[in-house]
């Protein structure tokens, strides 16, 4: 119940941003993003009741967020019982991977051309999951992990791929929660976050390719291991 009532707080905190003119587009961007935190975990039940009067919206505005969502992959309407956040499988990490593979590959292939912005955001990433790592907050440092992944496809300078990547990064937050210990998922990749920056700083936007498909299969090979049947 402690957790229901944090995120009822946190999403009437929410609605400060949604002004009166809020829409449904809005609304489940909100939602994205406390997917993409960490906030809402797979197989959760989303109450209409409750997040339309966080919010402070319309029952129908939220159920049109709701259907955004679910077109994303995001949530999933279960006939009788109401909308849920959707629960990945083994085909899914697959899927996604392959996408990240296309995304982020071409991202540090171009990082010569990186703006002082997005190298910014790639850096303050980095160091905001080092942060989190000393304080031990393992969830923080998960959340950190994919703001730097979406600061690394912005050097596609691409708003369209931006916007396939926010949805991509919101369904891979859903797959971090098969790990049973977060910190043993998340911690080597504090240390290659940083090893990845350095090399698209330098320049070695070539090397930083390699680097990321090894990098990549790697975190790959770890979620579907964590999919796998025990025995």
């Amino acid at each position: 119940m402690s957790h229901v009532r944090d995120v009822v707080a946190r999403l009437e905190h929410d609605r400060l941003r949604l002004g009166r003119s809020s829409t449904a587009e809005w609304v489940a961007d909100i939602l994205r993003e406390r997917i993409t935190e960490g906030v809402f975990w797979p197989g959760m039940q989303l109450l209409e009741g409750e997040i339309s009067e966080a919010l402070d919206v319309s029952r129908n505005t939220l159920r049109e967020a709701f259907r955004l969502l679910g077109h994303e992959r995001l949530l999933e309407h279960r006939l009788n019982k109401g909308v849920f956040v959707r629960i990945l499988s083994a085909a899914d990490v697959a899927d996604l991977y392959r996408v990240r593979r296309v995304i982020e590959g071409a991202a540090v292939r171009r990082s010569r051309e990186a703006s002082a912005e997005t190298l910014a955001a790639i850096r303050e990433a980095v160091a905001d999951a080092e942060r989190a790592a000393v304080a031990g907050d393992w969830q923080a440092v998960g959340t950190a992990n994919i703001r730097f992944h979406q600061a690394l496809a912005a050097l596609n300078a691409s708003p369209r791929l931006d916007e396939a990547m926010r949805q991509l990064l919101a369904e891979l937050r859903l797959v971090f929660h098969v790990m049973k210990n977060p910190r043993e998922f998340h911690e080597p990749f504090v240390e290659r976050n940083r090893e990845l920056l350095e090399l698209v700083e330098a320049g070695k936007a070539e090397e930083a390719g390699r680097y990321l498909e090894a990098y990549l299969d790697h975190a790959e090979q770890l979620l579907l291991r964590a999919y796998a049947p025990k025995g």
